[in-house]
This record gives structure tokens, C-alpha cells and sequence, in this order.
């Protein structure tokens, strides 16, 4: 069996202020195995981009580590940008708005490939073609103020990716988009990730995208690793009563409207039903 590519054990995180530690993440015990997908699923405040940033390495001053993060899957440790990508939320707050497009990719490129001036605009070129931006040398050349949301997000993926890294962690790529434009984005995730036999780490709190491209799922719930495994099994047969209750909770079509408003307990993980209003 081969070496997960990175491996936690009783590792810990807690931001310090004026008023002291505050824990974020509570002794994890996870191993993230290789050439797969691995969604970290679980409600806002569960710990799931903290995750994300100590894998980037991106963590703030204010962070305190405990426990272990090794990485094994790695010859040597690993470097942002040459051996793990970051895709952001927003995909405005990602790109600088006063540099071209293409500037920015072959940045990238240079700084964690090498090369020269020319080689590396090449490489941009050819990174905005394979990310479906139309025209790649007109845009190369334009702000990111001129493109919309999902090409920026696309744009933003080109860089991430123009070091060639071996792992590429996305924390909600696709929450500041609409709906269409979210697909379109995790269909060309995937995509790469398969080409390139990507480790894709994807942080997300939509149960059913989870589902529709998850090899493993890690679930979080207050900080807490609550549960871990393939994603067919946690899907089928959850063990731990929150996951329950997030799948419990998973929006459909069809849907009743109060079953769209329902809420978990934090305490026992029951799923609460608003009554939906009465009608004289």
C-alpha cells in the first residue's frame, strides 16, 4: 500500500488573541491518501478551511499547531505552489487587480517551475486554454475586472495549477457562484484532477456535490473529526449521528419547503423541523 500524502495525528490547531487560545481544530487523527478526492464536509464554523489552510501551509501568525502533520507522499516537504495549489472562495480576492491575467499564471509558473520570461507566458497561454478561457492570448492580456466570476475562478485555477503541483486544495471554489457557473467549475476540477492524477482536497458543505465527486469524505462537526472513510460507505451507512443528520438535512428537488429551513441540534444531532405555517 502506498504512503499517504499527508498524515495527521492528534494534530490540533487554536488561534491565540488578547483573550487567549481558542481552539479550531481538536486532535485529528486523518490520513489523506494519494491520487484521490477527499471532501472535507460539515456546517459553517466545523473546523473544514482551517483543515485546509495547515495543508497549504497558510495558516495565520495568530495559529497555534499540536500534535503532527507529516507528509509523507512527499520527497521532501512540501512547497506551496510548486507541490500544493490553493484555489480560494473568492475568486476576486485571488487575483491581483492590477496585473493582467496571463502576468499572473506565468508568475506562477516562473516561481515554481523556472524558466524564462517567455516560457513561462507560453506555459500561461497554454493553462488558460486547458481552463476553457476563450481566446487565451486576447485575455492573457486583459484585468481581472473584465472577466466574470467563473472565469476568474478559472483564471485563478490556471495559477494554482501552472506550478504543477501534486495537490490542489479548493476551500468552497464554487459558493460565490451561481449555480450553472458551479458546475462548470467542478466539472473542469474533476477533470484536471483525473488528467493529472491531482490529490484534490475539497472543502465544501453542500452534501450533494460531496457526493458526486467524493472518493473520501472527512466530516467535521465543531472542530472534531467525527467521522472518516470511502465516500460510498459514509454515504450508505453513516456511523456517527451527526453525519446522519447532515444527510438528513441534504436538500432535493421535490423537497417540502420547512424540510429546506431544518436546523441539527448541536447537542444530541437531531434534525429540527420548522411547522410549516397554518393556513386560514
Amino acid at each position: 500500500m502506498s504512503k499517504p500524502l499527508f498524515s495527521l495525528r492528534g494534530f490540533g490547531v487554536a488561534y491565540r488573541d488578547r483573550n487567549g487560545l481558542h481552539p479550531a481544530l481538536h486532535a485529528l487523527d486523518l490520513d489523506i491518501a494519494a491520487g484521490r478526492t477527499l471532501v472535507l464536509l460539515g456546517e459553517s464554523g466545523s473546523g473544514k478551511s482551517t483543515l485546509a489552510m495547515a495543508l497549504a501551509g497558510l495558516l495565520p501568525e495568530s495559529a497555534e499547531t499540536s500534535g503532527r502533520m507529516a507528509a509523507p507522499g512527499f520527497a521532501a516537504p512540501p512547497k506551496l505552489g510548486r507541490d500544493v495549489g490553493v484555489v480560494f472562495q473568492d475568486p476576486g480576492g485571488s487575483l491581483d487587480p492590477l496585473m493582467r491575467a496571463g502576468a499572473q499564471v506565468a508568475e506562477a509558473r516562473r516561481v515554481n517551475r523556472g524558466g524564462s520570461r517567455a516560457q513561462a507566458w507560453n506555459e500561461a497561454l497554454a493553462w488558460l486554454g486547458r481552463v476553457a478561457i476563450p481566446e487565451p492570448p486576447a485575455a492573457a492580456r486583459r484585468y481581472p475586472h473584465q472577466f466574470s466570476g467563473g472565469q476568474k475562478q478559472r483564471i485563478a485555477l490556471a495559477a494554482a495549477l501552472a506550478g504543477e503541483p501534486s495537490a490542489l486544495i479548493a476551500d468552497e471554489p464554487t459558493s460565490a457562484l451561481d449555480t450553472v457557473t458551479q458546475h462548470g467549475i467542478v466539472a473542469l476540477l474533476m477533470e484536471v484532477a483525473q488528467a493529472r492524477r491531482l490529490t484534490l482536497v475539497f472543502v465544501t458543505h453542500d452534501i450533494a456535490l460531496a457526493s458526486a465527486i467524493a472518493d473520501d469524505i472527512a466530516v467535521l462537526h465543531q472542530g472534531r473529526l467525527v467521522e472518516a472513510g470511502p465516500a460510498a460507505r459514509i454515504l450508505a451507512a453513516p456511523a456517527h449521528a451527526y453525519t446522519r443528520a447532515l444527510l438528513a438535512t441534504r436538500l432535493t428537488l421535490g423537497m417540502p419547503r420547512p424540510r429546506r429551513f431544518a436546523e441539527i441540534d448541536p447537542e444530541n444531532f437531531a434534525v429540527r423541523v420548522p411547522e410549516a405555517p397554518a393556513h386560514g
